[in-house]
């Protein structure tokens, strides 16, 4: 998770806290609506433990960085 809000905050410019902030809404919000079985690879992905979602590791945070980057003005 680390890596993550590392990540998130470096491509919106955002200070860690946000970042993390926004990170765990977006994380809360899909668990919400993702059946469970799936929304638990959600905190496998994020621990770094294995899943499918995981396996995808940097694609998956690197577009989650990219998105997140959109929504709050990316600073380049």
């Amino acid at each position: 998770m680390d890596d993550l809000i590392k990540q998130v905050s470096e491509r919106t410019g955002l200070g860690e806290e946000k970042a993390k902030t926004a990170i765990d809404t977006v994380v809360n919000f899909l668990k919400d609506k993702l059946p469970a079985p799936i929304a638990g690879q959600i905190d496998n992905a994020l621990s770094g433990a294995g899943g499918t979602i995981a396996s995808a590791g940097g694609t998956v945070m690197d577009k989650a960085g990219d998105m997140l980057g959109g929504i709050f003005g990316k600073k380049d």
